[in-house]
């Protein structure tokens, strides 16, 4: 798919180059033309300046042709801008908007415009770690049937197989991560202490499986 970042900061750069190497057609703006010296010799995508908002620049970086747009400027209002333009003149499907102000992005998200809260989600991540007690949830779909949750396997589970932890219709470990690297686990996988399951389950199971996992007993 063809891609438009607008902002060629580290997150804008780390984007589009990891974009290009994943395959993709990728078209990078920033009014500052020596920000592309971030991206390196060999990025293999499109460079441009200019104010990202501006559409010229917009149209000469494919956005008519985009599936997905990130405006990760330093500028909230310019990220705004440029989330509307390419929702609203040009229907881009996919478009995120990075925003420092923890509530502007509570107004933008009720818009209908996906925002990223750099400062907000950065707090939740080191509080989750702090406060273990806070990461009851990561994600629940709309009608609250399915979670995906978060937990550290304690040491009374350690040298058990990953599948213990499942429940036929309830709870699945869908990925397993240990020493910072994931991976979907085979059902004989054994888990080691301080390893990270990545957990989908039924939204009213999540208390009897933090109940089991704290107790370290089997199914009943």
């Amino acid at each position: 798919m063809h891609v438009v970042v607008v902002g060629c900061g580290r997150v804008g750069s780390s984007l589009g180059t990891s974009l290009v190497e994943a395959g993709h057609s990728v078209a990078i703006i920033d009014k500052r033309p020596e920000a592309f010296d971030r991206l390196g010799p060999s990025f293999g995508g499109q460079t441009i300046s200019g104010i990202g908002f501006d559409r010229d620049r917009l149209q000469e970086a494919g956005i008519e042709k985009a599936t997905a747009l990130a405006a990760v400027t330093n500028g909230d209002n310019s990220n705004i801008m440029i989330a509307r333009v390419a929702r609203e003149t040009y229907n881009v499907e996919r478009v995120v908007a990075r925003i420092y102000d923890p509530r502007r992005a509570a107004i933008y998200q009720r818009l209908g415009i996906p925002t990223v809260a750099t400062v907000s989600w950065a707090s939740e991540r080191v509080m989750r770690h702090i406060l273990p007690e806070l990461s009851a949830v990561d994600w629940v779909d709309p009608s609250a049937k399915v979670c995906l949750v978060e937990r550290a396997i304690p040491a009374r589970w350690a040298g058990r197989m990953v599948s213990e932890l499942d429940e036929p219709g309830q709870v699945r470990v869908v990925a397993v991560g240990r020493l910072g690297v994931a991976q979907i686990p085979k059902p004989d996988l054994v888990v080691q202490e301080g390893d990270i399951a990545y957990v989908a389950l039924a939204g009213d199971a999540i208390a009897a499986f933090d109940a089991r996992l704290a107790e370290g007993g089997g199914l009943n």
